[in-house]
């Protein structure tokens, strides 16, 4: 559902990510985990087209989407929850979640989004800046999922929320895929976060994949050597 071959991304001269291969499953969910400053944040914005790759190929399914626009990629099927959750602070809920609707042509939020985030539904005409910060995740999420992609990449989506919410998240992701069929792609930092949801664990050290394992059976001494500092 997702193929990247050969990725180069960098900042100027400085290249941060060195030729990456990666590919996601229909209805795989796969977790990419690594230090700060290890390129995870690089990478999804690099897919959503807000910094361009040098090099590589990126496919949505059949389509190549490297030389596309960051909403052209989204029409395709790519949806981004931005780290740090970037939601419309003086905009409502439902307003929020509207802005995910351009692509598809529809003018009301879909019930399933409601069904998936019910606190949503019940806030929906309260700005979105008087919003904890775990359901200004799941409005982010919402916004994303108004778009009906195959394919949803979360960029950190664990960063200042509370454990318990954290939990529920996991539930939640792995119900989208479930229930609507998306390839989920999230960068991590929290272990337990990852083997909740993930099918698939990758770790990534200066620009380059340097280990992954399914869930099932995986090294977690191993891989948490790679996320200590």
């Amino acid at each position: 559902m997702l193929a990247v071959e050969n990725l180069h991304v960098a900042y100027g001269q400085s290249e941060v990510i060195h030729g990456l291969d990666l590919s996601l499953a229909p209805g795989e969910i796969v977790a990419i985990m690594g230090r700060n400053g290890m390129g995870k944040t690089t990478l999804m914005k690099s897919l959503i087209g807000i910094v361009p790759s040098t090099m590589g190929t990126i496919h949505i399914g059949s389509t190549p989407i490297e030389a596309m626009d960051s909403y052209q990629r989204v029409a395709a099927g790519l949806a981004y929850v931005p780290q740090g959750r970037m939601i419309f602070s003086a905009m409502t809920v439902k307003e929020n979640i509207e802005t995910g609707l351009t692509v598809t042509g529809e003018t009301a939020v879909p019930d399933h989004i409601y069904e998936l985030f019910p606190v949503l539904l019940d806030m929906k005409s309260r700005r979105g800046g008087n919003l904890s910060g775990g359901q200004q995740q799941q409005l982010a999420i919402a916004r994303a999922l108004a778009s009906r992609p195959k394919v949803l990449i979360l960029d950190e989506p664990t960063e200042g929320i509370q454990p318990s919410i954290i939990k529920e998240m996991a539930r939640t992701l792995c119900r989208i895929r479930d229930e609507m069929g998306l390839s989920i792609l999230v960068s991590e930092q929290v272990l337990s976060f990852a083997l909740d949801m993930a099918d698939r664990v990758l770790v990534i050290e200066k620009g380059q994949i340097v280990h992954q394992s399914p869930r099932d059976g995986i090294d977690e001494q191993k891989v948490s050597a790679f996320l200590s500092v």
